[in-house]
């Protein structure tokens, strides 16, 4: 152990996030935009030499300065982030890492999930997560066709609805993954039981939690990927790296996303599914938007109508099921948080 100190660096710390900003960019990184605390290790003089971040369950964002590589400052920063996490009850811990830098990581106990020859690698801190998530996955594998389908449903509507009929119709079983992790408007429990509700007239869906293994764009660390074409392009690559396992659990062969005419980035992603999963033996199916009035129906023209208290659009473009929730007292913690949260249109 070294005789440096380490704290967390707050938000409001204008010259510490720029002492940490100077020392990411010199190992060719930025400040991941999604983080939820950052530490810094300070040498004698108050000079930040070290620093390391978090994010949900992730670690992510570490430099160590050059005059002090070799000295084992690294380790000290991720056992500083673990006991962090520990403290918040996150024991299942991931880090995404550069290539070259995942044997370093796999010697202080994280194992590998996935990699993107040449750009990064996604580890856990448990030999057999992974492996024990397919083996569950495993028990629910049929015969005959099996397609899957990932949504995050924030919330649920008819175009989803529309994209999981029209996905179930072509094949004897659907497995629907609803994306576990809560950074959306409305909470995951929520979500997925609506997608439940949603889907129930529907004989051959078997719906899944994603877990932490399928990875959502806030999860997904951009900081060390040049432009967004290039974290677009690791996104879907890393996504279908993990998927491509996920089906081979279950004996999928094909993969069904719903059109993206408003997205340029979700449009990007759906070409290189497109154009990568076919290599595994899967077949990808873009299905047109559902409409409702000469539009396409999406979760952010339904996070509008809610915000605005708009019940008549909102029929228009979700299930009764969804409009049940979202009308009953249940939903007003909900309903508040969408209200408050300025611009509900994502990309």
């Amino acid at each position: 152990m070294s005789d440096y100190s380490i704290a967390q660096i707050y938000p409001t710390d204008r010259r510490g996030l720029g002492q940490v900003d100077c020392l990411l960019e010199k190992e060719g990184i930025r400040r991941d935009g999604n983080l939820d605390y950052i530490c810094g290790m300070e040498d004698e003089n108050g000079r930040i030499i070290a620093t390391g971040s978090c994010f949900g369950p992730t670690l992510r964002c570490f430099a160590v300065s050059a005059e002090h590589q070799g000295e084992g400052l690294l380790n000290e920063i991720i056992s500083h982030l673990m006991e962090v996490q520990y403290a918040r009850g996150n024991t299942h811990l991931f880090l995404y890492t550069k290539v070259k830098s995942a044997k370093f990581f796999g010697d202080l106990g994280f194992y590998e999930i996935a990699r993107v020859d040449g750009t990064l690698v996604f580890m856990e801190n448990r030999k057999t997560g992974f492996p024990n998530y397919l083996a569950a996955l495993e028990k629910t594998r049929t015969q005959g066709v099996s397609a899957a389908l990932v949504m995050n449903a924030n919330p649920f509507t008819l175009g989803h609805q529309y994209l999981a009929e029209t996905a179930a119709a072509n094949c004897d079983t659907l497995h629907l993954f609803v994306l576990s992790e809560d950074a959306s408007l409305v909470p995951f429990a929520v979500r997925k039981r609506l997608v439940r509700e949603g889907v129930a007239h529907i004989p051959n869906v078997v719906l899944h939690d994603s877990g932490p293994y399928i990875i959502s764009s806030a999860t997904f660390p951009s900081y060390f990927l040049k432009d967004e074409a290039a974290v677009i392009d690791g996104h879907a690559r890393l996504d279908l790296a993990v998927f491509t396992r996920i089906a081979r659990a279950l004996n999928v062969t094909e993969r069904y996303v719903g059109e993206e005419p408003t997205s340029q980035v979700t449009g990007l992603y759906n070409q290189i599914m497109a154009r990568e999963l076919p290599k595994a033996g899967i077949a990808c199916h873009v299905i047109p938007r559902k409409e409702a009035g000469g539009r396409a129906i999406s979760a952010s023209t339904v996070r509008q109508a809610l915000q605005a208290g708009d019940w008549e659009a909102l029929r228009a473009l979700v299930p009764e099921t969804t409009c049940r929730y979202f009308t009953s007292p249940e939903a007003a913690p909900v309903l508040e948080r969408i209200r408050r949260a300025g611009d509900v249109v994502h990309y």
